[in-house]
């Protein structure tokens, strides 16, 4: 189950805003807010996406998406 809280904590932390992420995953603002709200999925190439982004390890990876 996705940790949407975890999500935008990681991202606050790491300075980014979700407009980088979305722009780093090559999706729009509207697509990512919908995966985040849980109406859609994250592909597994976006999550390697956010976890490179954001430098996160296998663990915050596990927290994040699959918890």
């Amino acid at each position: 189950m996705f940790d949407k809280n975890k999500f935008k904590y990681y991202v606050a932390v790491r300075n980014k805003t979700l407009g980088d992420v979305a722009e780093y995953l090559g999706v729009s603002n509207s697509t990512l807010t919908r995966k985040i709200n849980g109406e859609s999925d994250f592909y597994r190439s976006e999550i390697q996406g956010v976890a490179a982004l954001l430098s996160l390890s296998q663990e915050q990876v596990s927290e994040i998406f699959f918890n």
